[in-house]
């Protein structure tokens, strides 16, 4: 971590050179350092620095970037080109960059606090990682979506015979990088799934995809049970475009789109949303507009905050701090009854029923008091009996 290059404030990520109260600021002289950093990070993938908007070209409108290729462009994703003034994926016709494994349930998923799957002992989820995004987030878990020119495609019918060879598969869970880019491929695959059998569809994406491929796929979680989680990354635009290299206006809009047609008939949950707590960056001002959004349309709707771990071109920040985490969490409940934290794990908080209750500080167990943690009396009990067999407990 370094120091603001605009105004000295600490914490501030060595990628991006400026803080979060500069870039949310909306200077341009912050938004130019950004805007440097994602250029620099896309290049050494050969990837257009900003979605291409030429104005003769091809446009794809597979997501909200919505880019216009000239003659040899490529797309914001890598995934689209224009050859010879015609739209052409990378893939072959029925063909996606993808790979699929069995991933046994219960599993680490960011709707398993709620998901009806973290039950089901001896069963697997498919998980389909696709290669390709249409964002480009310098704290990306899962960076190696952009190597998709080291694998190769897989055909529709193929990637639809080796799920129904699984007889004990509960759930197909679609991510990435982000499935938009491969949307269409997605569909048509989940399609012949549900034809053959009754398996729960799950999407985990940025949520910036085309509406109309967007309502299609979560009309097909709805119909089977599955579960629509959107990962609403930033609130502010300019925050976004800094973390996540484009806006995302879209995903809100999908959001409130998916909650009006399908939230209010499903059950369990068709709906959630996430936001993964990017240290000294996605804070208490970020989740508390996000979480009142969210409750604009309906504070039923489930939420988690996801704790982050040092990753992509974010190595040199932190664990999300415990604090950020607590005023995060103490946010979100203000506007939303159901919030969860994600990944305690690596904070060593120790938790009962989605209640954090105490936390590791080195060997010492200490019981949690905080006020946004509420502790009811039973598990409170529970701890302070263990706290007889544990000499090293303290509250």
């Amino acid at each position: 971590m370094e120091e603001c290059v605009l105004c000295g404030k600490e914490n501030t990520a060595e990628a991006l050179r400026v803080c979060v109260d500069c870039i949310r600021s909306g200077r341009k002289e912050a938004l130019d350092y950004v805007k440097a950093a994602h250029k620099r990070i896309r290049a050494r993938y050969d990837l257009p620095a900003e979605p291409p908007k030429s104005g003769s070209g091809i446009l794809c409108n597979l997501c909200s970037n919505e880019c216009v290729m000239k003659e040899g462009g490529r797309s914001y994703c890598g995934l689209k080109e224009n050859v010879n003034g015609r739209l052409r994926s990378l893939a072959p016709d029925d063909h996606a960059f993808l790979h699929a494994y069995r991933d046994p349930l219960p599993t680490n998923c960011c709707a398993a606090w709620f998901c009806p799957g973290s039950s089901q002992f001896g069963k697997v989820n498919i998980a389909v990682f696709f290669y390709g995004c249409n964002f480009d987030c310098v704290f990306c878990q899962n960076a190696s979506h952009k190597e998709f020119g080291m694998i190769n495609s897989t055909s529709l019918k193929d990637f639809v015979a080796s799920v129904n060879q699984y007889e004990n598969a509960y759930c197909v869970c679609f991510f990435g990088g982000s499935p938009e880019p491969q949307l269409p491929f997605a569909i048509r695959a989940s399609e012949r799934i549900l034809a053959d059998r009754d398996v729960r569809i799950c999407w985990e994406w940025n949520g910036c995809g085309n509406s109309t491929l967007v309502k299609r796929a979560a009309a097909l979680s709805f119909r089977s049970g599955g579960i629509v989680k959107f990962d609403l990354k930033a609130f502010d635009p300019n925050l976004s475009i800094a973390l996540s290299g484009v806006p995302n206006k879209r995903a809100y809009e999908n959001f409130e789109l998916i909650a009006a047609e399908f939230f209010e008939k499903s059950n369990p949950s068709v709906l959630t949303a996430t936001t993964l707590l990017v240290p000294f960056y996605v804070d208490e001002k970020e989740v508390e507009c996000i979480a009142s959004f969210i409750a604009s349309i309906n504070p039923d709707i489930p939420y988690s905050l996801l704790v982050s771990h040092p990753c992509f071109y974010m190595r040199d920040m932190p664990i999300t701090p415990r604090e950020q985490v607590f005023k995060c969490y103490e946010a979100a409940k203000r506007h939303l009854k159901n919030v969860n934290i994600g990944n305690k794990q690596l904070l060593g908080l120790i938790c009962y029923d989605n209640v954090v209750i105490a936390y590791l500080k080195g060997s010492t167990l200490i019981l949690s008091s905080s006020p946004a943690l509420e502790i009811s009396k039973p598990v409170h009990s529970l701890f302070q009996n263990a706290h007889r067999r544990l000499p090293h407990a303290h509250q």
